[in-house]
Formats: structure tokens, sequence, C-alpha cells
């Protein structure tokens, strides 16, 4: 028997019914400190909808077995399960060919995967790589690695006021770099960033270009031929999927060029006492035993988020946006900073604030006491901290999930904190 996808509730584009919404995901039903929980931190690490935890389920109780290697029944229903949702992934982000598609334990897999296979294998001392400001440490720290080690040299796309791109500088910053490392979409301040221009110009001067898509993918359409890209990775937990998976694209040339990262089965297509042959891509960059569950259930988020449309995931959030921006300006004036750019259309639907000179760890525990969840911290971006002069923001990062009432809860939460505060 086949994989059996649970059933899905159809929600039409032109009816995005948020209520409706909230009743496929378990999680959302609960109360925290006796108050509906308001869950304000996708940006870390989405929830999950009934769709997706029963087919992880469902493989566990049909067909559970490992992949690849052997010919009985259930582990060829669930090899095909496991490549029928690495189409599904190839599908979502424009992806010609799902061999592009390499699973990973998580983005941060991903990114050390390209520095350390293709940066390893064409990077040579003198070289450059351009980073910007807004930088998550998962698309710094392995550039840095890699430059101490080979004598590479590392820039900066610095920021505007409002947390944008600066390229008024861009080509003289572009001059002998081999590769581009940026985020799609800043995890901090949500600044969306004109990728497709930057990869034009890097390409120009034979660049490559890696893009960091964990906070776009989940939340607007994805085209990695339309932006560009050479390289691109996402996670999985952060749009409805499970957590421990990870995904890669890559053009299919750099991949079959690209050493592979990790050794062992499963990536090889013959050993010998004197050195190994390694499998075709992407298989030879995906060592061991695969998270099978987890790439069945990343399969089911996607059929959910197709279910939905992405076109309408992204104007819901920038609704949702605009009327955060404009609800907390309006009601709480110069008592808080709202940092990155101000027009909804310009940034996703994460919003790092500063509240009343209060603490973001107290800020987040007094919150909670209204069950009410955001992130305090640096958010794994201390460069961009230091370069808005704190030490941590507390951070609300809203989804598909929800609606202005919960942003409403927010407003009512930050002002009882206010009012905690001032004894």
């Amino acid at each position: 028997m086949a994989l059996e996808q649970p059933k899905l509730q159809n929600h039409p584009s032109d009816d995005f019914d948020v209520l409706q919404i909230k009743r496929d995901f378990p999680i959302l039903a609960r109360r925290v400190h006796d108050k509906p929980l308001v869950f304000l931190d996708s940006a870390a690490s989405s929830q999950k909808p009934r769709a997706v935890l029963q087919a992880m389920d469902c493989y566990y109780e049909t067909i559970n077995a490992n992949v690849h290697r052997a010919a009985y029944t259930l582990a060829e229903e669930a090899t095909n399960a496991m490549e029928a949702a690495r189409s599904k992934v190839a599908a979502f982000i424009g992806a010609t060919d799902a061999n592009e598609i390499v699973f990973t334990k998580n983005a941060t897999e991903a990114i050390n995967l390209i520095a350390r296979s293709w940066g390893a294998a064409n990077l040579a001392p003198g070289d450059a790589i351009l980073l910007t400001h807004l930088e998550h440490h998962a698309n710094i720290v392995p550039w840095q690695q890699l430059a101490a080690e080979r004598q590479l040299e590392i820039r900066w796309i610095p920021l505007t006021q409002d947390c944008q791109l600066d390229l008024s500088n861009l080509d003289a910053l572009l001059e002998g770099v081999k590769i581009v490392a940026l985020t799609s979409m800043s995890n901090v301040v949500g600044t969306i960033t004109p990728v497709r221009a930057i990869a034009d110009a890097a390409h120009a001067v034979g660049a490559l270009v890696a893009v960091d898509a964990c906070q776009s993918v989940p939340h607007l359409p994805t085209d990695v031929g339309q932006l560009g890209a050479d390289f691109l990775t996402f996670s999985g937990h952060k749009m409805l999927g499970p957590t421990g998976i990870g995904v890669l694209w890559a053009r299919k040339e750099l991949l079959e060029a690209m050493p592979p990262f990790l050794g062992g089965g499963g990536m090889i297509v013959d050993v010998r006492l004197d050195g190994f042959l390694a499998a075709e891509a992407p298989h030879k960059f995906e060592a061991g035993t695969p998270p099978i569950a987890e790439i069945i259930g990343l399969g089911a988020a996607i059929d959910y988020l197709n279910c939905l449309g992405m076109d309408a995931v992204r104007k819901h959030e920038i609704a949702l946006t605009a009327f955060a921006l404009r609800h907390l300006s309006d009601r709480f004036g110069d008592r808080i900073s709202l940092y990155g750019p101000q027009d909804a259309e310009l940034r996703g639907g994460v919003m790092s604030f500063a509240f009343d000179q209060i603490h973001p760890h107290d800020l987040s525990q007094v919150l909670d006491q209204h069950g009410v969840c955001i992130r305090p911290g640096h958010h794994c971006a201390k460069p961009l901290m230091r370069l808005l002069g704190v030490g941590a923001t507390a951070r609300a990062s809203w989804y598909l999930y929800n609606n202005e009432a919960d942003i409403t809860s927010l407003g009512d939460a930050l002002e009882d904190a206010g009012k905690f505060f001032t004894f």
C-alpha cells in the first residue's frame, strides 16, 4: 500500500479564514496560564497543522522502513514517499529538477555544506566573500571559519537608516568577490532584500549567489529562477513542517562538480580499500539514513501551503503587518521603537521592538503570563544588534494562523507590562 496522505481542509485563496485555519493547528487550542495561547514566535519555529502530524504518524504506522537499500514492499513505499516529497519541494520553489534538492538536517547544515564543499573547492587566498549586515549567524560563521582557514576576505553590504540594504557602493564591493551570501528576508527586522538585483550584479562579475531563504520561503511565493540564485537554503520547521529537516537547492551543474560534504553509507557507488566513488547528486550529499518521517512531514506542509496559495499567504501577512505597525505605533507612540522598514510591502511578518525601556527578557516573561509568546534576545544576529545600538530586542512574528485579534492581544499585554514595571 502507498502512504495515504491525510485529507486537507481546503481554504480558498479568496476567503482566507484565519479562524478556520487556527482549527487545523491542535496546539492553538491550548491555554497558557489560563489564557488563550497567542503564538507570535513563528520566525523561530512555526506551529504544525494536523495534516503534517498525521502524515508523519502514517509513515511510522504503515510503511516504516529505511529507504533506497532494500527491495521489499515497505522499503519501496517509504522510498517512493520520500522522493515524492523531494519533487514537491522542487516544485514549491520553482526548481526544474528534483535532483537539485538536497535534504539536510537544517538550513545551518545546508549553508555549511555550501561553504565546505563548493567554497573549499573553489576559493583561494585573496578571494573575497560578500555578506550583508542583516545576516543570521548561520550565514556568517561558516564563511568566517572558511575565511580564517583560506585567508579569504569578507566584505559587508551596509544598511540604510530603515534597515534596507545600501547598494550605492555595490559595484566596488563586488570587485574580486567569488560568492555573495545573503538573506532574502531578515529574521530580525523583516527586511525583504533585492536578491535579483544583487544576483544580476554578482553574475556580471562572475560571482555566485547563495540565498538564505529561511524567512521568505514560508511566507511568499518563491521561484529560484526568478531570484537568479545559484544556491538557496531553508528549513522545514519554519514553514509548518517538523524540525530536523532542511533543504539545499543548487543548480545541477554546481552539485555535480562539488565534492561530498559528509562520508558514509548512502552517498557512494563503490568503496575499495584505496578509495571510493561518490553517487550522483543529490545522494552524494545525503550520507547515512535520512530523516524520512521529517521529509514526508515537509511534503505534507507543502501540500497545506499549496492549498492556501502562497499569494494568499503573502497578501494576508502584508495586511496583518500593516495593521501591527499602525496599531502599535498609534497605541504607544514614543513608548515603543519598531525597527525596520515602515512600509509593510517591504517587510515580512517579523517585528523587533523596544518597549518602555523594559529589558526584552523581562518583557517576554510578563507577556507569557498573558499567554502571548514573543522572543527576546539577539536572534542569532549580534552584528545587526550592534548596528542597532542594542544588546537585544523583543521580537513578535506572525504567520498564516494569526490575525488582528492576536496583534491586539499583544498590545493589551504590552499595556499591562508597562503598568507592571512602573511599580
